[in-house]
């Protein structure tokens, strides 16, 4: 689940990156394909890993099987980093920012009545980057001379609460923003953490952090789920000669064919929010998601839900789908045979429309910016008085910006979702 320097190579709305030198475009830079012929192979070009073409079935179940079943890409040893990095990967601000968060809804929890226990959900954790960075991030703030203070599983807090989030930057933003610390729990609050993903637990991951198949229940703080959905498998549908919608099936190498006509739920689905016009049209049926989506923001009793990924809403759905292959650090063809990440955009609108509480769509560039990462360089003064603070601000503003980049991982939607009231 997935990030402008020299050392990285440019980076585009979808953020996906590659981690070798000659890293090719960024995971979901494919803003549309076009459409498959009636019948017949359109995209056999790449080399199968054994066992023939097989068989032809719908894009949903080749790409689970591929992603997630026996030997697929989310499940081999070098762990999806192996081949794109995320935001959490280009910069430890971001999992500061996402500790901000929890350290606001936290503190909003408190206000409204008795809390002894908050919880952080790392919702599609990879191998805990992120949640290992919020960990990292909270420690850092309670070490002795920090400004705040936090905790991890178990520990109470030391000290009074304080809150920053969506609403501002709050005290302890470094010169520039940069390098703003997260603050502190309120007193008492225990800090439990979760990471949910199928594949196993990697070694060496902080043993504070749970490690869970699916998410817990009854959950009182932050359930996060940066680059997860794209990943929750699909069906495509596209537009016949006759302009009739109709599923794409595929086999394991890749090759398309259209398959019988889309009906029922997944009809309705593309009526309401993704209307195919003329031969050729193509789109993935983002239901599965929308279900995903609202099961995961429902084991929120209280607190707040949050969708990061790249995204379109209604009134700008690319003509012909975002369906696109990630594999050692270069886009492909999206084949379905375990040995590449298979992603797509998300109606991240969709997905708020299936879950209950009021809702709030934002670019990754005001979320940031509203939590004290603005990119903003370090005044020259600094340079004078404290030299070296200088250059690591001049740096934790670089990240910054990185992060916030028009045209690159600004452009990313955050999707909040307030549980059960309230906003944030």
């Amino acid at each position: 689940m997935a990030d402008e320097t020299a050392e990285t190579g440019g980076a585009d709305a979808s953020g996906k990156r590659g981690t070798g030198p000659d890293q090719g475009p960024d995971r979901g830079r494919n803003q549309g394909r076009g459409p498959c012929p009636e019948a017949g192979p359109t995209r056999g070009r790449a080399r199968v890993r054994g066992g023939g073409p097989g068989p032809w079935r719908g894009w949903r179940a080749a790409a689970e099987e591929a992603l997630y079943g026996p030997g697929g890409f989310y499940l081999r040893p070098e762990g999806p980093a192996g081949h794109f990095r995320t935001s959490v990967h280009a910069s430890r601000l971001y999992a500061g920012a996402v500790a901000r968060l929890l350290v606001r809804v936290a503190g909003e929890l408190r206000a409204a009545g008795d809390l002894d226990e908050v919880v952080f959900v790392d919702m599609g954790a990879g191998r805990g980057e992120l949640v290992t960075g919020v960990l990292a991030a909270l420690d850092a703030s309670a070490a002795p001379g920090a400004g705040g203070g936090a905790t991890g599983t178990g520990v109470p807090a030391g000290g009074p609460g304080t809150t920053h989030g969506p609403g501002g930057a709050g005290p302890g933003a470094g010169p520039g923003g940069a390098r703003p610390e997260p603050g502190r729990l309120p007193e008492g609050v225990r800090l439990r953490a979760y990471a949910v993903e199928r594949a196993p637990r990697p070694a060496g991951l902080d043993p504070r952090v749970e490690w869970v198949a699916e998410p817990p229940a009854g959950v009182r703080g932050l359930l996060f789920a940066n680059e997860w959905l794209d990943n929750v498998p699909v069906e495509v549908a596209q537009v016949d000669d006759d302009g009739t919608p109709r599923y794409v099936e595929v086999r394991r190498d890749g090759a398309e064919r259209l398959g019988p006509p889309v009906r029922g739920a997944d009809a309705g689905w593309l009526d309401r929010w993704w209307p195919l016009r003329g031969p050729g049209a193509r789109a993935e049926i983002g239901r599965p998601r929308d279900e995903a989506w609202a099961a995961a923001a429902g084991t929120v009793a209280a607190g707040l839900a949050v969708a990061v990924d790249y995204a379109h809403t209604a009134g700008a759905r690319p003509p012909y789908g975002t369906l696109t292959g990630f594999r050692d650090g270069r886009e492909g063809p999206p084949v379905p045979d375990g040995t590449r990440d298979l992603t797509s955009h998300v109606a991240l609108d969709a997905c708020a429309a299936a879950a209950s509480g009021p809702a709030e769509l934002l670019s990754q560039r005001d979320a940031l910016r509203r939590l004290g990462v603005s990119g903003q360089r370090p005044p020259l003064a600094l340079a004078s008085s404290d030299p070296a603070a200088y250059v690591r601000a001049l740096a934790g503003a670089g990240e910054a910006a990185e992060l916030t980049a028009r045209g690159g991982l600004g452009d990313f939607t955050w999707l909040l979702q307030g549980r059960p009231a309230g906003g944030y």
